[in-house]
């Protein structure tokens, strides 16, 4: 099944060579393209894309206010956010947001086409490089955070989530069976108010839980 995608990126050859890139698997197609996210609705709309691949950092109507416009306008459509590594506070923004997945403008393009596939699905991708480089930049800017509403085990499973781990990679770093594992994620994800494993790591950075 060919996944329909649109590209927003400022940067002209980035964009461009992001496109040329994904011209080159038969699975995906470029439906439309755009240089910010001004004109994220209006082509939502006309094109119904599988998947937006965005940047964060753009001038008029960035990632994060695309991601808005979007909310705004009921429009659901999975969003994998671009961005490089000083772009932290954002893609905790984006993220909160909205945006199903984000990796670094530098990752080789097996990962690119393997992060599309996975939003495009309706899963979400959490970047460990960048999940670390998130952490390192919040720690000590917060409050103590009351951890109190998640057990020890629990946090030591969201610490493995935030490191990328898959449930069966949790279950065998714990000593648990996979299935313990699934309801402690389903019971982290219940008391963070979250509904998918990204945005309770995010939310975890966010309260600080993670360090």
């Amino acid at each position: 099944m060919t996944i329909r995608l649109i590209v927003i990126d400022d940067q002209t050859l980035v964009r461009q060579g992001i496109i040329s890139l994904l011209q080159l698997d038969p699975d995906i197609e470029v439906v439309a393209q755009a240089g910010d996210g001004s004109e994220v609705v209006t082509l939502v709309q006309q094109y119904q894309p599988d998947l937006l691949l965005m940047d964060i950092r753009m001038p008029q109507v960035d990632g994060i206010a695309a991601l808005q416009l979007l909310q705004q306008a009921g429009l659901r459509v999975p969003v994998l956010m671009l961005t490089t590594f000083d772009d932290h506070q954002q893609v905790l923004t984006a993220m909160l947001a909205g945006a199903r997945g984000y990796l670094l403008k530098d990752v080789a393009l097996d990962v690119l086409l393997q992060a599309i596939r996975t939003v495009a699905a309706g899963d979400s991708l959490l970047q460990p490089a960048l999940t670390d480089r998130i952490l390192q930049a919040r720690q000590g800017t917060d409050a103590p955070p009351d951890t109190e509403a998640l057990s020890p085990k629990e946090l030591e499973v969201l610490r493995l989530l935030a490191a990328g781990f898959s449930n069966r990679e949790i279950a065998a770093a714990v000593f648990k069976s996979e299935g313990t594992v699934k309801n402690q994620v389903s019971a982290i994800l219940s008391k963070l108010g979250v509904r998918d494993r990204t945005k309770a790591v995010l939310k975890a950075i966010d309260l600080g839980l993670l360090h």
